[in-house]
């Protein structure tokens, strides 16, 4: 599997739809995760811009689904649906929590096995 691209270990989930997710990691502040009160009004202004992004992802039908463990233990996830790998990384390397640099992400092929 290694060298191997990321969508070939996926199968779609419909006609040229892959699904990937990725999961936020600590930044240079890790704190942020786990304390609101650790937050600047610049972190929150990059906040709300992160929303607005995942928002319009949500509209443009690329976003599934986003959101975080209420522990500040557990992860943050986004899970998007898009034709390529390469698209998944361009969504998730534009994300202002990634383009601020207040959290890391790593980008992971997923399927869904279950829904309500």
């Amino acid at each position: 599997m290694e060298g191997q691209a990321l969508s070939t270990l996926l199968p779609m989930t419909g006609e040229g739809v892959l699904q990937f997710l990725y999961v936020f990691q600590p930044g240079e502040r890790p704190e942020l995760a786990t304390n609101l009160t650790a937050w600047t009004e610049e972190d929150e202004q990059i906040g709300a811009e992160h929303f607005a992004y995942l928002a319009a992802g949500v509209a443009d039908g690329k976003v599934v689904m986003a959101g975080r463990s209420q522990d500040g233990l557990g992860p943050a996830i986004v899970i998007l649906e898009v034709d390529s790998e390469e698209e998944a990384l361009r969504f998730m390397e534009a994300d202002p929590f990634l383009t601020s640099g207040l959290f890391g992400a790593s980008l992971h092929p997923f399927r869904t096995a279950l829904q309500r």
